[in-house]
């Protein structure tokens, strides 16, 4: 294979190709790729005296570098991201809920109203017995009253597990050419 050194592909089957090595962040020695060493210098890693890396591909996807018109700028061999996410009520959009309350006209007849039954109001005890006072006598009439909307306070909810941030993927191996033709500039 004839090719650019430093030319970077993927490859379907999970074996290097001669001439070619996996993109997995290995250090290689300057003195024996002097052609690649050349290109990437110390971009990916190494100490630029004795070694440099390749780059690292590894669980990793590719980006371009530069910044596209409203993106961000992203220079050669920065890496960032992670596959799992926390989000905290910082990340949540501002809002709020209204709540709604009738007054139900329904008769009480409990010292505690049932939920969607009237208010009730608390009864009088003699001893072991008790006896409930009606909340409300509906007398024919429907005095269902509407109150106030209000912001209603929620408590928090959920577990706090990660959100996995991964796009649909396929695994394959990138590799680099280490030798090969040597690219000129145009």
């Amino acid at each position: 294979m004839d090719e650019f050194i430093g030319t970077v592909k993927l490859f379907a089957f999970n074996w290097e190709v001669k001439n070619w090595a996996f993109c997995d962040g290995r250090l290689l020695s300057i003195q024996q790729n002097t052609a690649l060493f050349s290109l990437l210098g110390t971009t990916y890693g190494g100490d630029g005296q004795t070694t440099f890396a390749l780059p690292d591909y590894r669980s990793r996807i590719a980006i371009g570098i530069g910044q596209g018109p409203g993106l961000s700028n992203y220079v050669g061999g920065q890496m960032s991201g992670t596959e799992n996410n926390s989000l905290f009520v910082s990340n949540l959009p501002p809002h709020n809920h209204t709540g709604h309350v009738v007054v139900s006209s329904t008769q009480s007849s409990a010292s505690t109203a049932a939920r969607g039954a009237a208010i009730a109001t608390p009864g009088t005890s003699s001893g072991r017995d008790f006896t409930p006072t009606l909340g409300y006598t509906a007398a024919g009439i429907n005095p269902d009253t509407p109150l106030a909307d209000t912001t209603v306070v929620t408590n928090l909810t959920g577990s706090g597990l990660p959100v996995n941030n991964l796009q649909p993927y396929l695994a394959m191996s990138y590799q680099i050419c280490l030798y090969g033709i040597f690219p000129s500039r145009s």
